[in-house]
């Protein structure tokens, strides 16, 4: 029983795996079943078997794409950090996860030309979603307290300010990169834009209210 349990795990692990490969270059319109298939050691019926389909497999690939970011954000020690210091450790985070993982920001894209029509039908993901808020209006709280932060920004603020300027040098890197000669992915200006996204987040916190 605890061999046939991690053949499945492993069946299933490998499935989301390629599965995001391919969703990721042709998104779900184009994405075909039988490739999925055909690119892993198992057939399309084990994939009907394991998540009963194409939207299934799709929506199982989301909530794993998401799953990965918020795992990565728990990493973060809070409790002992210095405000300042945990809300840069925290952008710097999400940078490098971004960069790291091209796949997820175009999931995002392409779930946004579905209007959320997919994310909408995984149960779970908004609450899977709130401890990153958590997170946010504690590290916002305690700099509050000790006087650091201004008090009229909140952790959705924050939030979207750190995924915009993170989203953005994934999704946008070769268009950029082309308007403006900048290679965004060399290693120098890589660190330099890593660096920079935990500046503006501490010096818009750190800036007297408007």
């Amino acid at each position: 029983m605890a061999d046939a349990r991690r053949d499945a795990e492993r069946t299933r692990s490998e499935l989301l795996a390629v599965a995001t490969e391919v969703f990721a270059e042709d998104g779900f319109s184009g994405a075909r079943v039988d490739e999925i298939a055909a690119r892993t050691r198992t057939t399309k019926r084990m994939i009907y078997y394991y998540f009963g389909g194409k939207e299934g497999l799709y929506r199982a690939v989301l909530e794993e794409a998401y799953r990965g970011i918020r795992e990565a954000e728990r990493a973060i020690d809070v409790d002992h950090a210095d405000p300042v210091d945990a809300i840069r450790a925290l952008a710097e985070l999400t940078f490098d996860h971004h960069v790291g993982h091209d796949a997820f920001i175009r999931l995002v894209a392409i779930e946004n030309i579905h209007r959320g029509a997919f994310i909408r039908q995984i149960e779970g993901l908004r609450t899977q979603s709130q401890p990153a808020k958590g997170l946010l209006d504690e590290i916002l709280e305690r700099g509050r307290a000790a006087g650091i932060f201004r008090a009229d920004v909140d952790a959705i603020d924050v939030h979207l300010v750190i995924s915009s300027y993170c989203v953005f040098q994934v999704a946008n890197q070769y268009t950029f990169g082309h308007l403006f000669d900048v290679d965004l992915a060399s290693p120098d200006r890589r660190s330099h834009l890593r660096a920079m996204i935990g500046d503006v987040v501490v010096g818009w916190l750190t800036a007297p209210a408007r």
